[in-house]
């Protein structure tokens, strides 16, 4: 492999490792973001793209990967859990009145297909990718469109903006099935979706949301509609100090068919969910597509609901 030429760009420094990695450096030298799109051996925790590691502006690790509770949890990844049989989550598959079943035959896999686009600006990285959904026996399912942008680097916050984007497309000539665990009978078990796994230092972390704290149990299922954004507070092992990283729907997400809810815990592991299909199936038809966009704050310290609420507000989609 080789490395493309490293980029500045005013706070960033850009390097891709073609066929493996994309690199996001701050001024300082801490590594903000890798996003791996090379694939994970282990077909068995679903081989897909993911960030990781993501880390504060002050170089703290805000994502965990392949803990050894789960160990297709890897950092900030697009997921379903269940989708017309398959597991494009990784790992066991829940089957009602049997638990969970390590059903090899049935995880998929996300692969890479190129990028479209790959812009280093001012302060910025922006990529658009292609991939392809792939059920366990080879058929091509569903074509992926994802933007991935990593802005708005403020030092005096000390936080930056992580926005991730999906257009997906059923190619099958057959309509899609996208559910949950909880669709399939486990009560409050809704992940699918984008999906984020915490170092196992937040565990325990405290849930915010707007109008002040909250906990995992009250939050999970919740309607982003009535909740548009879901902070998460968490203590570093090794360093003192705080991190917190808030997850946030983009406006137009409110107007999609398919409306969303939060899967949240923090014990007994910290993880954080934008399940589209939590309480109740969805489908998509030969030749559909459907959308989402969302953002990821990342920022040193122990935020507090209302500074996140005029931050997020400040911050133009």
């Amino acid at each position: 492999m080789t490395s493309a030429p490293t980029t500045a760009a005013g706070t960033l420094t850009v390097t891709h490792v073609h066929g493996e990695r994309v690199s996001v450096r701050a001024a300082g030298g801490s590594e903000l973001m890798a996003y791996v799109y090379a694939p994970d051996p282990d077909p068995f925790e679903s081989r897909k793209p993911y960030a990781h590691p993501l880390r504060t502006l002050g170089g703290r690790t805000v994502t965990g990967y392949r803990p050894n509770d789960h160990r297709w949890h890897k950092g900030l990844q697009m997921t379903a859990s269940h989708l017309s049989g398959q597991n494009f989550w990784g790992g066991n598959t829940y089957v009602h009145g049997e638990g969970y079943l390590p059903l090899r035959d049935r995880v998929g896999s996300m692969r890479h297909d190129g990028f479209d686009a790959f812009e280093v600006s001012d302060a910025a990285l922006h990529f658009t990718e292609r991939l392809t959904w792939v059920e366990n026996g080879g058929a091509e399912w569903a074509s992926e469109t994802r933007s991935v942008a990593l802005h708005s680097v403020d030092t005096e916050a000390g936080a930056y903006a992580l926005d991730w984007s999906i257009e997906l497309t059923n190619t099958r000539d057959e309509p899609l099935h996208f559910g949950s665990p909880t669709t399939h009978g486990r009560e409050m078990a809704g992940y699918t979706g984008l999906h984020w796994r915490g170092p196992r230092a937040f565990t325990g972390g405290q849930v915010l949301v707007r109008g002040g704290p909250s906990t995992d149990k009250a939050m999970m299922g919740q309607s982003a509609a009535d909740h548009p954004w879901l902070g998460f507070v968490g203590e570093h092992d090794d360093v003192d100090g705080h991190a917190t990283v808030v997850f946030a729907h983009a406006p137009e997400n409110a107007e999609a068919v398919h409306p969303s809810h939060w899967f949240v815990r923090s014990e007994p592991t910290p993880t954080v969910a934008f399940s589209w299909a939590f309480f109740e199936e969805f489908e998509l038809p030969p030749g559909d597509s459907f959308r989402y966009r969302y953002r990821v704050l990342i920022a040193d310290g122990a935020w507090e609901a209302d500074a996140v609420d005029r931050y997020l507000s400040a911050l133009p989609w």
